[in-house]
């Protein structure tokens, strides 16, 4: 079974506030993960339903730098932005709390203690932000979404992008400034167990 992060037993058990929500110190990327770029990209899909473990801490440090994490000296992203704006944020809502990742630091900064996930049956829903609301910020956005894909279809998680959700709510609960959009949000988890993977499974028991 997988490790569930330690933070969410204490979450758990104790019911910290927002103040107090611990910030994630996330596990350096494993680059050696992970099929083929044109086995993932024959094997990309839309999943809208999912398991409802929780991600490991490696598959979460994993998931957000893919998605929009620093893969140079120079602070740049695996993510391509218009004129380097890097003007897309991602932020990680789980059922304990939301959090901002901060790329340059590899973490999960703390926002707030209460579940604004657009999915409740997801373990994990990022959602994408813009720094500001221009033309290239959909683009870019669009961009971060198929990292995640891409990476989901590599390492075998579900994830579906989506357009659908409460804008105006999300961004209150994330504290968005002036001119800052959420634009896409995109949950992510574990696949359901499939039929033929539980007769599988049965026959090799037997």
């Amino acid at each position: 079974m997988k490790k569930i992060f330690v933070f969410f037993l204490l979450l758990a058990a104790g019911g910290l506030q927002a103040a107090s929500l611990p910030v994630l110190e996330l596990l350096p990327p494993d680059k050696t993960r992970g099929t083929a770029v044109m086995q993932a990209l024959a094997e990309r899909k839309s999943t809208r339903e999912f398991s409802p473990e929780k991600l490991s801490l490696r598959d979460l440090s994993d998931l957000l730098w893919a998605a929009n994490g620093v893969n140079r000296p120079d602070g740049k992203r695996t993510a391509p932005s218009a004129l380097n704006r890097q003007d897309i944020e991602v932020y990680a809502a789980f059922e304990e709390g939301v959090y901002r990742y901060n790329a340059a630091g590899h973490m999960l900064l703390p926002v707030a203690a209460e579940d604004i996930r657009p999915v409740k049956d997801a373990p994990v829903v990022l959602l994408l932000v813009a720094k500001e609301d221009t033309a290239y910020a959909p683009i870019d956005a669009g961009i971060v979404a198929q990292n995640i894909y891409l990476f989901c279809s590599g390492v075998g998680l579900a994830t579906v992008t989506r357009g659908s959700m409460d804008a105006e709510a999300l961004a209150k609960a994330l504290k968005l400034g002036k001119g800052q959009k959420v634009i896409l949000n995109q949950p992510v988890g574990y696949f359901k167990q499939k039929p033929a993977q539980k007769k599988e499974e049965k026959s090799s028991a037997q």
